[in-house]
């Protein structure tokens, strides 16, 4: 797969990511937080609490879960780009980290506090 098709692919799964969670009662604050850090795909507010989500796709499974991708190494560079964002923007409330996992079929997996931070 190139480049491009996979960029596109990731975006159109952050949309569809997004939409499932604003269906859910979150708000979007941005998309794509970038920073030297890493980068963050949605930042959202559920109630009081501001969410940094990641959103992973999976279009085969030989490839592995989803959700299961996000590795300790991973998880580490979403929360310094996570304290990164605090330091621009900050906020008073809790914080959560939550990974939403797109499969083939188009089933939503949404994991909630997804590294037990909260």
């Amino acid at each position: 797969m190139t480049g491009g098709r996979t960029r596109q692919h990731g975006r159109e799964a952050e949309q569809r990511a997004q939409r499932h969670l604003q269906a859910q009662g979150l708000v979007p604050v941005t998309r794509n937080y970038l920073c030297r850090m890493g980068e963050i795909d949605l930042v959202m507010r559920d109630g009081p609490a501001l969410v940094f989500v990641e959103v992973r796709l999976r279009r085969h499974r030989g490839f592995g879960d989803a959700l299961a991708s996000v590795d300790a190494r991973k998880q580490q560079r979403l929360i310094r780009a996570a304290q990164h964002y605090l330091q621009r923007h900050p906020w008073d409330g809790p914080c959560r980290f939550d990974v939403v996992g797109l499969d083939a079929q188009n089933r939503i997996s949404w994991v909630r506090d997804a590294f037990g931070l909260a």
